[in-house]
């Protein structure tokens, strides 16, 4: 979803009123309703304000992104207001934080309403972008890196490269050709100011592993498929890992595919090292049967969200102590059917809209309840069944190595009688480790994980 399209000059304010009912309806006024929709703006300010009541719709680093479905032909309206000093509601005490206001109304027919919240809320939790908005002097400055930084502009990238960098890029491109490679995969956060790779690796298909919201930086016409990876971990093999998971869950990659991997460490602007993966090989005990890696009914954008939460509690914990958990995926019905509640569904009775894991205001409620015993069990399509739910698949002769307690048992057997996939965080390592059919994958190491 491109932002930058629905972002209008007219509709990015600088705001007047301290008051957060008072800047939503500054906002609500410069957006075309009448044109668009019969909605009255009186009624969406009062379900916008019921919303932020019941749910704040506050992100951290500044920014508070209040939204609403609406009866309109447009499929989004994006309003922008800047509030240096803060907002007051209610006495509530994280307004005061808030420096911007992202108002979205989407079309109620909106199919990527919850993606695009999912990609505003990737740029503002990338520290480099805020910053540039926090940068922007004038309300000019302001709306001209509002453009670039949804535009998908990022950073000006590194236009040439030194010597050694010419000569790593132009090896690496021999040794795939050389190892009948069928794509070269580049590690983006090698360079802070974006990376332009020229025409070396035109014979093959090149992928980008991009951080953040680096994802967007323009250059189409070196990349033909970027695999963002939420959260970082500093062992390279590690990220190629997340990323190839995705890369096949998205149809980027083939099980059979050769690829030539070549990146440095992270910010140095500097590339140092060249490695040649199977994926068949690598991968083998998740396509012993030559099957899809992921279950037919799981969004690959499903196991993103997934693989960032679990990341994140891995870094993180709770309240500075470490977490376990176990996030089962797809086929819920039968997975229900190995499950006992360990306590009352606290998703019971929300609209699925609201429960879903790719809605960016679920991460806090998800980490919240990781400490809870149990797992937490996710629809294909992202909606949070339940949590704290034990599980009790049949026994089955598993082939865990030693030292993996009842979590990691638990999520190899439920994999192994139902088509779903699970993700754990190990509470006393920390490593994030995917199942799939009963073997485990180990993705992300806690003692090389970036803080």
């Amino acid at each position: 979803m491109r932002i930058d399209r629905y972002i209008a000059n007219h509709r990015v304010i600088d705001l007047k009123s301290r008051d957060f009912k008072g800047a939503i309806a500054e906002l609500l006024k410069v957006c075309e309703l009448s044109k668009v929709s019969r909605v009255k703006k009186s009624d969406l300010l009062e379900e916008l304000i019921d919303r932020e009541t019941q749910m704040t719709t506050y992100l951290g680093n500044g920014v508070c992104l209040p939204h609403a479905r609406v009866k309109m032909k447009r499929p989004y309206i994006i309003a922008v207001g800047r509030c240096p000093l803060g907002l007051d509601f209610k006495g509530q005490r994280d307004y005061p934080e808030i420096r911007y206001l992202f108002l979205l109304l989407a079309a109620e027919n909106a199919r990527s309403y919850l993606y695009g919240l999912s990609a505003l809320a990737r740029v503002f939790q990338d520290s480099i972008q805020m910053s540039r908005l926090a940068n922007a002097q004038s309300l000019l400055e302001f709306k001209l890196e509002l453009k670039s930084v949804f535009g998908g502009q990022g950073r000006t990238p590194i236009h040439g490269h030194n010597r050694f960098n010419f000569l790593m890029l132009k090896e690496a491109a021999k040794i795939a050709k050389g190892s009948k490679c069928s794509s070269v995969v580049v590690f983006g956060d090698t360079f802070g100011g974006g990376i332009e790779i020229g025409d070396f690796f035109k014979s093959f298909k090149t992928v980008l592993i991009a951080h953040g919201s680096s994802e967007t930086i323009k250059i189409k016409d070196q990349i033909d498929a970027v695999l963002p990876i939420r959260a970082y971990s500093q062992q390279r093999f590690s990220q190629l890992r997340s990323a190839v998971l995705i890369g096949l869950a998205r149809g980027v990659f083939k099980n059979t595919d050769r690829l030539c991997c070549i990146g440095g460490t992270p910010q140095s602007n500097q590339f140092d090292s060249v490695m040649v993966v199977d994926i068949d090989r690598e991968f083998r005990s998740l396509l012993v049967d030559r099957s899809d890696v992921l279950p037919s009914n799981v969004l690959p954008e499903v196991v993103e969200r997934v693989l960032g939460i679990a990341t994140e509690l891995a870094i993180e914990g709770r309240e500075g102590h470490s977490v376990g958990c176990l996030f089962t995926l797809g086929n819920s019905d039968n997975i229900h059917q190995f499950t006992k509640p360990l306590i009352l569904n606290p998703f019971h009775g929300y609209k699925e809209e609201d429960r879903n894991i790719l809605n960016p205001f679920m991460d806090e409620t998800v980490k919240e309840l990781s400490t809870i015993d149990g797992a937490f069990v996710i629809r294909g399509d992202g909606v949070l069944s339940s949590a704290g739910s034990l599980i009790h698949a049949p026994d089955y002769d598993h082939r865990l190595p030693s030292g993996y307690g009842s979590r990691h048992a638990a999520a190899a057997s439920i994999t192994n009688v139902v088509d779903c996939l699970c993700v754990v965080v190990s509470g006393s390592t920390g490593q994030v480790s995917l199942f799939r059919k009963g073997e485990m994958l180990p993705l992300i190491d806690k003692n090389f994980l970036q803080h």
